[in-house]
């Protein structure tokens, strides 16, 4: 999976009426998708309004991003990022 490094995007700000077919046809123009995933909360099951977007290549991903950061998707303003790693055993609130 040496390809995935920055080929995964965040996508922040999506209407609860985004659906995961949706997300993939929104993205699927600027490549393959490898993975889309809608983070839903788990006692609710509602869409907690973002989700993240994996595609073959970084420079599938850099088009998506270029393309989508910005738009307008489901009536919300959407913003689109290379999805972060987090660092194991790093305490986020220790400076």
């Amino acid at each position: 999976m040496a390809n995935r490094l920055g080929s995964e995007l965040f996508i922040s700000r999506l209407s609860s009426y985004t659906t995961l077919e949706r997300l993939k046809n929104l993205f699927s123009p600027f490549g393959s998708i490898s993975e889309a995933r809608l983070i839903r909360d788990p006692k609710t099951e509602r869409p907690k309004g973002f989700g993240f977007v994996t595609f073959q290549s970084p420079a599938e991903a850099k088009k998506a991003l270029k393309a989508m950061d910005g738009r307008i998707v489901d009536g919300r303003l959407i913003f689109v990022e290379f999805a972060k790693t987090e660092k194991h055993g790093v305490d986020p609130t220790s400076s």
